[in-house]
């Protein structure tokens, strides 16, 4: 017997044993598009099944936008945004544990986090009248009106650079550093915090930062939830406002940060390290997540490494060598070129021959690109589990978000099965090859042995 549900974003799902067809219905709930006066971009999905609404506001301003010598600050900025709150006309200062409290009495959230692109604000709060206008009140000064506390900044400060020291005497980690070092090299994609860089950061750097990315004018806000358009757009203007009368609006191009470099050579690096346990490697500058590739890139990397016990490197390496429990390749698209890489674990003594193998399935794949067979697989696989990439608000609003902050058409959702299915052999390979260079690679061992 088969049974329909229509799920958050629309689109209708039809289960019929132990398989499933999706149809795409992305008109049943539209994403509406505009500016407001102050230059902030909303994006709303109306979605009136649950009284809830979910918000998230970015900004150019995550760690690429960090000064050399100040890895860290971005993520520093993000962190003490919870710390506590200055006071606004009859409404008290609030500490970093009444801040918390008052979120809990508000049964709402709301917090910050900075990325290697964006800096976002993230809101969730029930769409109660009272609770929901309370909850949009705090959130607004909280964006607006940090204390900066120092003596909190101390403390985190010395947490942070312990937390840095200890996990650097893993292998993982210093793997890991190594890789993003050689593929990266100046780039702001290659900033790495250190205890040396958090202690360059003070509360004035945190505030020259905030004051001067974190504008009205530079939001891009994506709304999910039981809101109309004009709740919508009167919410944002609320929560933006006192950012807007604290930092200006003055939104001038911001510098052009230093692009990502294609590697001119091969780089290999062996990292002697007593351990359980071999770290392997292998990648170089990837692609951006606006580049035309990208479907067909998500595709090639699902067979070859991003599929799990499906893939390629896994069917060599772990299935058929027995080499390890598990290897993967991903890639990792943002504004500019992320890293594409493949890693793996493996016994000491076998490193040299899973690093071998796992370099000739990389070139075979290149060369010539999937069979008819995987690229069937592994669109089935992806287009069937498209309708678990939006099934709850929280999900829906990443994907919406995803739209707005990388400049997507609106339909992106809409047509993303078909543009999938539409995808040849060659355009698969094609696609990989543009991205992949298999004779200048980076490659890390850490603790290998003959």
């Amino acid at each position: 017997m088969k049974t329909m549900k229509k799920i958050a974003a629309g689109a209708l799902v039809v289960s019929a044993g132990m398989g499933f067809l999706t149809q795409s219905a992305w008109a049943l709930l539209p994403i509406e598009h505009w500016t407001q006066p102050s230059g902030a971009q909303v994006w709303l999905v109306q979605s009136p099944g649950i009284p809830m609404v979910d918000v998230q506001m970015d900004f150019d301003a995550g760690s690429r936008r960090d000064p050399q010598g100040q890895a860290g600050l971005a993520a520093a900025v993000a962190m003490m945004a919870s710390k506590g709150i200055k006071a606004a006309g009859d409404a008290p200062a609030l500490d970093e544990n009444a801040l918390g409290q008052a979120w809990a009495d508000l049964g709402a959230s709301f917090g910050a986090s900075a990325g290697r692109d964006s800096f976002t604000f993230g809101l969730r709060t029930l769409t109660v009248p009272n609770l929901q206008q309370k909850a949009v009140a705090l959130a607004a000064r909280q964006m607006a009106a940090p204390s900066w506390p120092d003596a909190v900044w101390q403390r985190d400060r010395e947490r942070w650079s312990a937390s840095i020291k200890e996990s650097d005497t893993r292998p993982g980690t210093i793997a890991s550093k190594a890789f993003r070092k050689d593929v990266f090299g100046n780039s702001p994609y290659g900033y790495q915090t250190t205890v040396d860089s958090l202690s360059k950061i003070d509360v004035s750097a945190m505030q020259a930062f905030h004051k001067e990315l974190i504008k009205a004018c530079r939001a891009k806000v994506s709304v999910v939830g039981a809101v109309s358009r004009e709740q919508a757009d009167a919410m944002v203007k609320q929560l933006l406002g006192p950012l807007q009368a604290t930092n200006g609006n003055d939104c001038a191009p911001l510098p052009a940060v230093a692009k990502v470099q294609d590697l001119k050579e091969a780089k290999v690096e062996s990292i002697p390290f007593e351990s359980a346990q071999a770290q392997v490697l292998i990648g170089q500058p990837g692609i951006a997540r606006n580049n035309p590739d990208f479907l067909a890139v998500m595709v090639g990397n699902h067979i070859l490494g991003g599929g799990g016990f499906t893939s390629r490197l896994m069917e060599e390496v772990r299935e058929k060598r027995g080499l390890t429990y598990g290897v993967s390749s991903d890639f990792s698209p943002g504004l500019d070129r992320g890293a594409f890489v493949i890693s793996l674990q493996t016994r000491p003594d076998q490193a040299a021959e899973a690093l071998k193998v796992s370099q000739d399935v990389l070139r075979k794949f290149i060369a010539e690109g999937p069979t008819e067979k995987e690229l069937k697989a592994a669109k089935d696989n992806l287009v069937g589990g498209f309708a678990l990439r939006i099934d709850s608000n929280r999900k829906l609003l990443g994907n919406v978000s995803n739209i707005a902050w990388n400049g997507l058409p609106l339909d992106y959702l809409e047509h993303w099965t078909d543009r999938v299915q539409a995808l040849t052999t060659k355009d698969v390979k094609d696609a990989m090859q543009r991205m992949v260079q298999p004779e200048r690679m980076v490659t890390i061992t850490l603790g290998a042995k003959p």
